[in-house]
């Protein structure tokens, strides 16, 4: 970042774990309890983020175990500059091999922008047999300008189109937070 922008932290680590347990609760009311369910991961911060919500997710639904799926999907680079027109998506060997007809997917990502990554992953798992998808975001930048929605939605941000939401993630930074970057 150059010296003529700003960082503000909107949310701190303690602000979030309860946005992240009300989010744990409204998944949990997609879902029946005890039936199988995978939780998919967008890389980078989306995968961590899902892990999280999977292990607040998992005592709610009276599931032992609830896999966390990594995929790699990208359209934009954290500043948001265009790196890839089309989406790029990679395929997932893990994702292959499931059985997704009948079971339930949760699709998890930091932030929901223009709705290019969640709308491409759809139509992927989709394609894959998943016949139950519900999406999760952090961050819901309220402008996507394609049909998707978050079913679950931790913080709506109405913010100016040249700023930019950061989520800071563990592993990727040190502390769990949401920054605004201003220019």
């Amino acid at each position: 970042m150059s010296g003529a922008e700003q960082r503000l932290c909107l949310y701190t680590d303690t602000e979030l774990k309860p946005v992240l347990q009300r989010m744990a609760q409204q998944a949990s009311q997609l879902f029946l309890p005890g039936r199988p369910l995978h939780v998919v991961g967008l890389l980078r911060r989306g995968e961590p983020l899902a892990r999280m919500l999977a292990e607040r997710l998992r005592p709610l639904l009276g599931l032992t175990e609830l896999p966390v799926i990594p995929l790699r999907v990208k359209r934009y680079a954290d500043d948001l500059s265009l790196l890839h027109r089309d989406t790029l998506l990679e395929e997932n060997q893990a994702l292959s091999g499931l059985e997704l007809a009948g079971t339930p997917l949760l699709l998890v990502d930091d932030v929901l922008y223009g709705g290019h990554s969640l709308l491409r992953s759809c139509a992927y798992l989709s394609r894959l047999g998943a016949d139950e998808i519900r999406t999760a975001v952090l961050v819901d930048r309220c402008v996507s300008s394609q049909p998707v929605h978050a079913d679950v939605c931790g913080v709506r941000l109405q913010i100016v189109p040249g700023d930019i939401i950061d989520c800071c993630v563990p592993p990727y930074e040190a502390e769990f937070r949401i920054e605004l970057c201003r220019r």
